[in-house]
């Protein structure tokens, strides 16, 4: 029998990473944004970085790898010097950042370089595939995003790309496989647009055409590999396996509570969509503590022994293993899509695993059976 995701067999002791706000305040006002508080500047005090690198470090020491991702709001426009500040009390560990990239410059490249920062940039393909990434005037992005990812390549510095798809459909795949492979980013990553936080916009799609999408990027990614394409190469993976008969290896046993600290030190686990919210309907804050008065561990730690919407959504976890045949790829829907698309943590199946889960794997099947 399969593990189930109880006590603290539930729960990793050690997570693969942590995301970190470094301030709520983002310079863009896209239309699918899910952040509460991006046209304020709330910035995240000192004393709670050193907090979390006083559990992080440690943790650290432990594993191979161990990444603390800044994530906003957007980061950068926490500035240079607080920036600097804020990762000065980790040791040991990677940082990144996932930035829009209009604000990088020669000194953001020359900074990226001394502390040692993988960079990852949002941007959504070619500036037709663009018109949701605005500022707060309503101007388009898309060109100072270009100015920021020629200043990445002038310095040599590789990037990564997250890409949010709002009309995942046939034709548009190979567009953007073909744009991101001309852009020179090393790693793609294909987000269709989720109704999550504050954008309530309907994320239900037609069945066939996201399908399409899927089975059309991976046969642009068969044809021409350049780019490590998260996931088509994660689908395969858990194929192949699948295949040898060892599918139920590939989804991790144990769950990574993903922590992110919000500006403030409030931690919320497993969605990192969850953070900066203080009156939600039915749940009030989803925070599970704060490291300025709990150490971040034991915050994990009591995710073992779950209360709240916690548990509410391990019971959502559980009936998706019992009524869904895609939850040896997926692990479930993750806790930000249940609760606002549903309503509840233990609701099962959400529009975002039908999208980016159920009919991934469906296209890359059609894909590799020819349909």
């Amino acid at each position: 029998m399969a593990a189930r995701w109880t006590g603290m067999q539930g729960v990793v002791e050690v997570p693969a990473y942590v995301l970190m706000q470094p301030t709520t305040l983002c310079n863009l006002d896209c239309a699918y944004c899910y952040l509460p508080h991006r046209a304020v500047d709330r910035r995240m005090p000192v004393p709670v970085a050193r907090a979390v690198a006083d559990t992080v470090n440690g943790w650290a020491q432990r594993v191979d790898r161990f990444s603390v991702v800044w994530h906003g709001g957007e980061p950068l426009a926490a500035g240079r010097e607080h920036l600097a500040a804020l990762m000065a009390p980790f040791q040991g560990v990677e940082h990144h950042v996932q930035t829009n990239a209009t604000l990088i410059d020669d000194a953001w490249c020359e900074f990226f370089q001394a502390h040692r920062v993988e960079v990852g940039v949002s941007l959504d393909g070619p500036a037709t595939r663009n018109a949701l990434r605005t500022d707060r005037a309503g101007h388009p992005a898309y060109q100072r995003i270009l100015r920021g990812v020629a200043a990445l390549r002038r310095h040599q510095i590789r990037f990564a790309v997250i890409c949010v798809v709002s009309d995942p459909r046939p034709g548009l795949a190979t567009e953007l496989y073909e744009f991101f492979g001309e852009l020179g980013c090393y790693w793609l990553g294909i987000n269709i647009e989720e109704r999550e936080g504050v954008n309530t916009r309907d994320n239900t799609r037609a069945a066939a055409a996201v399908r399409g999408f899927w089975a059309e990027l991976t046969a642009a990614w068969t044809a021409d590999p350049r780019i490590e394409l998260r996931e088509v190469e994660w689908s395969l993976h858990y194929l192949a396996a699948a295949v040898r008969g060892e599918a139920d290896t590939v989804l991790p046993r144990q769950r990574d509570p993903v922590p992110t600290i919000a500006q403030d030190g409030r931690v919320v686990l497993f969605s990192p969509e969850l953070a900066g919210f203080d009156d939600a309907p039915g749940y009030g804050d989803f925070a599970l503590g704060n490291v300025l008065t709990t150490g971040l561990a034991g915050i994990v730690a009591g995710a073992g022994d779950p209360t709240g919407w916690v548990a509410e959504y391990f019971t959502g976890v559980e009936r998706c293993r019992d009524s869904c045949p895609y939850f040896g790829f997926c692990g479930g829907a993750h806790a930000s899509n249940r609760y606002f698309e549903l309503g509840r943590f233990d609701a099962t199946e959400t529009e975002h695993c039908r999208n980016t889960k159920i009919r991934l794997l469906e296209g890359v099947l059609d894909h590799a059976e020819g349909r």
